[in-house]
């Protein structure tokens, strides 16, 4: 009997020596060493500035509309190099682009607005620019991912275009009173390239708009095709408004 009460003493002993070492194994945590939870970082929404489906047509649209309007505006500045040429060879020769008193391109080719830059009449230029539009636009076609800098940078290009052809139609309108017909045929070109370029560019937030700006960045995506129309009813009203004194004895 004494030696199952020590056997049996034994066993606790051990029992007891096995809980202590599990013990000891386990660290208690205590409120200073308790691990914390992991850390959640919620990022603030997106303020995107383009709807999908806006974004998605003009993915699909700008290279087309790039190409076109650079096709467009090659084309009139290469047959106004052609009637620069043409012109130098014979001064005294009409061109072909003289209409009438009001259109023709003849009296502007000799003008300082027809040379504005360094000198190189201006559709020499526009040989250059349209060129490199096309290719532009061909590039994309073809599935090329090109970088923020670089639509920033074609933006810039695009923004400094559409300023030039605002200060030539008003020295046309206003001062040389004559209009170039392929003259106006780039006015036309640049004027959707300059556009759903923007539009593109803040869409893909590329640019990013600011206050009043910002709130009207709707309306001006859903109502993209109607501003641009809008555009060409000034400048043809504009012209309509400036020569009308010659228009109204033709009509």
């Amino acid at each position: 009997m004494s030696q199952e009460l020590r056997v049996k003493k034994g066993q606790r002993a051990k029992g007891k020596g096995q809980s202590l070492s599990r013990a000891k194994a386990t660290p208690v945590k205590t409120p200073s060493g308790a691990k914390k939870p992991p850390t959640t970082y919620h990022l603030p929404p997106t303020n995107t500035q383009a709807h999908p489906r806006h974004l998605n047509w003009l993915e699909r649209h700008v290279p087309s509309i790039l190409i076109s309007s650079g096709i467009v505006g090659l084309f009139a500045s290469m047959m106004l190099s052609i009637e620069e040429i043409q012109h130098l060879k014979n001064p005294a020769e009409k061109l072909g682009c003289d209409l009438n008193p009001i259109i023709g391109c003849g009296s502007i080719l000799d003008t300082w607005q027809g040379h504005a830059i360094l000198g190189v009449p201006n559709q020499f230029w526009g040989v250059a620019v349209f060129s490199v539009v096309i290719t532009i636009g061909f590039a994309i076609l073809a599935g090329a991912k090109l970088k923020r800098w670089f639509w920033v940078g074609l933006q810039a290009g695009m923004t400094m275009g559409f300023i030039f052809m605002l200060w030539f139609m008003a020295q046309s309108l206003f001062v040389l009173e004559h209009l170039c017909p392929y003259c106006m045929l780039t006015w036309a070109a640049i004027l959707p390239a300059f556009w759903y370029t923007t539009l593109y560019c803040i869409r893909a937030e590329h640019l990013h708009l600011h206050g009043s700006l910002a709130r009207a960045n709707h309306f001006i995506q859903k109502h993209h095709a109607d501003i641009l129309f809008s555009m060409y009813l000034l400048v043809i009203a504009a012209i309509t408004w400036r020569f009308w004194y010659y228009w109204q004895t033709v009509i």
